[in-house]
């Protein structure tokens, strides 16, 4: 494999430029790409998933945080696979009795961020239709790759699951440690030109703190196309917010009707609702002069109990010292 893209690595928005290779690390955390697990996966689009550990994201409420926290957290990975080798055992899957039986007809890479690990999902992609021509390739990207990236990415993937996890900026930073304007540049390009090879934009609806952001996504999405698939997920109590309630049917059934006020025609909602969380904290009063959304401050005072030591989340300007490294999750939903 050709690790020139990791030996002064920019792939994504955080731009780095360390050394993978030699061990250097950045705000992702890994060097070589490492494959957390792999199984047929029912969940749309149905398909033979790869979950690649690590990511350039810190979100509170990461539902695979064993993964996307690696190497500072998580354990049981398989490690390194040689692309071949991983692009035969995907072939092998995607061929056989069980993947018939629920359709999968893809290869979906996720994590973590599979984002960070892009040339060796091109590499796998590459070899999976030598193998076997006309292999599709789902990838599932939070959005901060560069152009450049970004671009790559379309030039081999059959379908993109696009997350976005908010509108306004600062309420993205606390969220997630990272800022949003490469996200919504991303989402646009592909929902403008590539509409195609878009999956659906994925929205993550967390109670009292990004279900206000709806409306302004709703109608972002809609000034590009109308006709963009868009998948509203329940938040379920998961990692920093495990304590947080989970989003309710109501509020989902109300996701449905903002879409349709934007205009969007092609809106649907999924997951667990109703789970319940020991309780909402007081927003941290240091936080007032940082943030001038009650959303964004709500977030940050989580981060802060987990451990985070900035007053406004960048996650590119700390990632030596982050106190968020070896947080552990008490529930699991």
């Amino acid at each position: 494999m050709a690790f020139r893209d990791l030996e002064c690595c920019t792939l994504c928005e955080h731009r780095c430029g360390v050394d993978r290779v030699a061990g250097e690390i950045g705000v992702c955390r890994t060097t070589l790409p490492v494959v957390a697990s792999a199984t047929l996966h029912p969940a749309p689009p149905s398909s033979y998933t790869v979950f690649l550990a690590g990511c350039n994201f810190k979100c509170l409420n990461c539902q695979n945080w064993s993964i996307s926290c690696y190497p500072d957290v998580g354990s049981g990975v398989r490690g390194f696979v040689q692309p071949k080798a991983l692009a035969a055992e995907c072939v092998d899957r995607l061929d056989s009795i069980e993947a018939l039986l629920i359709s999968a007809d893809r290869v979906f890479f996720s994590g973590g961020a599979p984002d960070i690990h892009l040339p060796y999902v091109e590499e796998v992609a590459r070899e999976a239709r030598r193998l076997r021509p006309g292999t599709k390739i789902n990838f599932d990207t939070n959005g901060y790759l560069t152009q450049e990236s970004f671009e790559r990415m379309l030039a081999f993937a059959t379908s993109v699951t696009f997350d976005i996890k908010a509108f306004h900026d600062e309420i993205h930073l606390a969220l997630t440690g990272a800022s949003v304007e490469p996200v919504l540049r991303n989402a646009e390009r592909i929902g403008r030109d590539h509409s195609d090879q878009l999956w659906e934009y994925r929205i993550l609806v967390i109670p009292e703190i990004t279900d206000g952001e709806l409306p302004a996504l709703c109608a972002f999405i809609a000034s590009i196309d109308r006709t963009l698939p868009v998948c509203f997920l329940a938040f379920r109590p998961n990692y920093v917010l495990e304590g947080h309630p989970g989003a309710t049917a109501a509020l989902m059934e109300r996701c449905l009707e903002i879409a349709r006020e934007a205009g969007l025609e092609r809106a649907q909602w999924s997951g667990h609702t109703g789970l319940h969380g020991s309780g909402v904290p007081v927003p941290d009063l240091s936080f007032a002069d940082t943030y001038s959304n009650p959303a964004a401050r709500l977030a940050a005072t989580y981060a802060k109990r987990a451990g985070c030591v900035t007053d406004a989340r960048d996650c590119g300007a700390c990632a030596e010292r982050c106190g968020m490294r070896g947080y552990e999750p008490v529930r699991v939903t």
